[in-house]
């Protein structure tokens, strides 16, 4: 017998079967006349439209052809694959421990030939210094409870953040003021750290920007996210790690990170704010 899938990966399916009902309905036609333009059983597209049955990357297919909405496919097809990882809670991800997090996604970063970093809360990964990584994935263990395997954790991201390094790879940062000021490390820490964050600002591959505390906004402080060339989207909140490969979903968050980007200052004022944090370290 099969095992049932988890609540996440059933939502997710739930999720795509409502989409798939819709785009029916708004055509007008009944689960037989669709079952009939698709070539298969009406009680196939009961089991789908009911999320008891996941569709194939066929099945989408056939069911948008049928409906006239070829231009939902893609979409739809990118809901469907990543199901079972869209919305992975935070302690499944880390019962093993900090380290095999951040060498779960090692692959990725090497293959990623564009990054797009925006930040709210800390430093970002790639921008940390060991001390930082240290306080603030201590801080990480204690507060979830997981296995404290600190050290080997910011081995692993100081290893898994060499791509800064290698022009292969771009990159561009969008850091909120506040992430300047938050102290999550001692004081001689943040200051290394932020004197990191002026070093960095050096590397060609490497366009950092500070939205200032008292720049009138497009759009509002949002949760950090991470955009991977223009194919994929890391968003963190505190109970989940979300990954968000749907077109549409990628594209919000390429907007989101524009319009920030337009609100960021950059080269001598943004390291102007950096040296101004610095200033008032104690």
């Amino acid at each position: 017998m099969p095992a049932h899938p988890s609540p996440s990966v059933q939502k997710a399916r739930e999720v795509l079967a409502g989409r798939l009902s819709e785009i029916r309905k708004d055509l007008g036609i009944s689960g037989r006349e669709l079952a009939i333009r698709c070539g298969w059983s009406e009680s196939k597209s009961s089991r789908i439209e009911n999320a008891k049955t996941p569709p194939s990357d066929t099945d989408i297919r056939a069911w948008c052809r049928a409906c006239g909405a070829d231009d939902q496919v893609l979409d739809l097809i990118a809901a469907n694959r990543q199901s079972g990882e869209a919305h992975v809670q935070w302690k499944r991800l880390q019962r093993s421990g900090l380290r095999r997090l951040q060498e779960s996604t090692a692959d990725l970063y090497q293959q990623t030939k564009v990054f797009r970093v925006y930040v709210s809360d800390v430093i970002p990964g790639f921008l940390q210094i060991p001390g930082y990584a240290t306080a603030l994935l201590s801080s990480i263990a204690d507060f979830r409870g997981t296995p404290n395997d600190v050290s080997d954790a910011v081995a692993a991201r100081m290893k898994r953040k060499a791509v800064l390094n290698n022009g292969a790879h771009r990159f561009s940062f969008v850091l909120e003021e506040a992430v300047l000021r938050y102290r999550v490390c001692g004081t001689e820490t943040m200051a290394a750290q932020l004197g990191h964050l002026l070093a960095v600002m050096d590397l060609p591959n490497v366009a950092l920007g500070v939205v200032p505390f008292t720049v009138q906004r497009t759009v509002w402080p949002m949760p950090t996210f991470t955009i991977f060339d223009a194919t994929r989207v890391h968003a963190d909140t505190l109970d989940a790690a979300s990954t968000l490969t749907q077109p549409s979903q990628v594209d919000l968050y390429a907007r989101a990170f524009d319009r920030l980007s337009q609100v960021a200052v950059r080269g001598a004022p943004a390291r102007s704010r950096i040296t101004s944090a610095l200033a008032c370290l104690d």
